[in-house]
């Protein structure tokens, strides 16, 4: 049975030109079996065990031995299982602990610090490097997420601004920078990103290996911590992020893509590599001439980079639907990439989906509750363009419309001064009144004053 790591392989030697006989002896296998997964007769990773497989019976015991000593040899707990009676032998025992990943992490005993290196050769055309460049504080709010794609030999790297790292946008991102790198190396390798292998078995996850098969690469996963196995991409992501994006001006991210693309060819790609790299792909006696003809001692990324053979993309990118969040405007728009799309009137403020399969031309708008509000064309974005449907213009036009009113505006030059209830209220703030003693008219005053006199007279009297 296939494994998914040999089944993206094969798709992708068969891609290359490979025969069947030669592809079997790469992978070692029968050819009628690579045959049969070529042709999608068979599925990797479907077959099941038709009995229970005897290591699961002793897991529980070697989880607490690791949990009581994550160093313990594993030939130490061989001798203790086969006394414990397991029936299989020390390579299954081995290849079970493996599988099952039974043995702890210890962080103490896997620091890289102070080993030995070198630099690892690449041939033109091998190898495609994959990295995210998380950058936080974006312009346009929230953090950036550049994927960068660099290509070894050449040092040639390219970059696309992505809304999240979730599959979809990493794929959106990986069909933008192959399209700007100008083709695909035959190799992908790449960090060990969730979305692209699996955090328990370090194997390609399920979901991405259709994407490779797709643009008819093989993936290869970085070992764990060994960051500089990936040193291209990784000084790529170091020399865009001090040298673009820390004197950026632009302010959203559509913006900050084509300042990114003018920056990657007229500045990035105009550094010196060494001659040694020019040899490598040339030879010596071609890489003398070839500097010769161009009056140079050191070659350029963009010459090294226009040698490096690559293979050419897919007709259409992997279909995958990318989606985002947005909120509606106060027109009735909703903004994406750069452009703004309509929608019914009435839904100010309320959150939707944006949704755009790659390699359509549409694009859908969906409600929180999941039902289709708008359906129109994708513009190319960054255009600042707005695309308003006739029915979507005719509503909200209505609904402004009705909210006129027709009644004459207030006369604002009337003369009118304060009345005498506001004159009675100026005089509670004052303290000069209380309630009972509040004056209305000259007539009232004048039955309060008799009354008090004529009860003055009384107690005189």
């Amino acid at each position: 049975m296939f494994t998914g790591e040999e089944d993206v392989e094969a798709h992708a030697l068969q891609k290359q030109g490979w025969s069947i006989s030669a592809i079997a002896r790469h992978l070692d296998r029968d050819r009628k079996t690579v045959r049969s997964y070529l042709a999608g007769k068979q599925v990797p990773g479907e077959r099941r065990r038709s009995e229970p497989d005897p290591f699961d019976r002793f897991v529980p015991y070697l989880e607490q031995r690791f949990a009581n000593d994550p160093h313990v040899w594993a030939s130490a707990l061989f001798d203790e299982v086969v006394a414990l009676q397991f029936p299989l032998s020390y390579q299954s025992f081995t290849r079970g602990l493996r599988s099952r990943n039974l043995r702890p992490h210890c962080e103490a005993c896997a620091g890289v610090s102070g080993r030995a290196t070198i630099e690892i050769l690449h041939p033109p055309g091998h190898e495609i490097q994959w990295d995210w460049d998380e950058l936080p504080e974006a312009p346009w709010g929230g953090d950036g997420h550049l994927l960068v794609g660099s290509l070894p030999c050449s040092g040639k790297f390219r970059g696309q601004f992505c809304e999240s790292e979730d599959q979809p946008h990493l794929i959106e991102g990986i069909d933008g920078v192959l399209h700007r790198l100008g083709g695909t190396a035959k190799r992908w390798r790449v960090d060990r990103m969730a979305t692209v292998i699996s955090p328990k078995t370090g194997r390609v996850q399920t979901s991405f290996q259709p994407v490779a098969k797709h643009y008819g690469v093989g993936v290869d996963p970085c070992p764990p911590r060994r960051g500089n196995r990936k040193g291209s991409v990784e000084k790529s992501i170091h020399y865009a992020t001090q040298r673009f994006w820390r004197t950026m001006t632009a302010t959203t991210m559509e913006d900050a893509q084509v300042q990114l693309d003018r920056f990657c060819e007229h500045i990035a790609d105009k550094r010196p590599r060494p001659v040694a790299k020019l040899e490598t792909i040339v030879g010596i006696e071609a890489a003398a001439v070839f500097l010769v003809d161009r009056s140079r001692k050191r070659p350029l990324v963009s010459d090294l980079a226009g040698l490096e053979p690559l293979a050419p993309l897919p007709t259409a990118p992997y279909p995958t639907t990318v989606q985002v969040t947005r909120k509606v405007g106060p027109s009735a728009l909703v903004a994406f990439e750069g452009n703004a799309y309509s929608v019914p009137p009435g839904l100010l403020g309320a959150d939707v989906s944006v949704r755009h399969r790659l390699g359509s031309p549409a694009i859908e708008i969906i409600s929180a509750s999941g039902a289709r509000l708008a359906g129109h064309r994708r513009e190319t974005p960054g255009m600042g363009r707005v695309m308003r449907e006739t029915t979507h213009h005719a509503a909200l036009e209505h609904q402004v419309l009705a909210a006129f009113t027709t009644d004459a505006p207030c006369n604002r030059k009337v003369n009118r001064p304060p009345t005498p209830e506001a004159r009675n209220e100026a005089a509670k703030l004052l303290g000069l009144h209380h309630d009972d003693d509040i004056v209305v008219d000259l007539g009232e005053y004048q039955r309060l004053v008799e009354s008090m006199a004529d009860h003055a007279h009384g107690e005189t009297a």
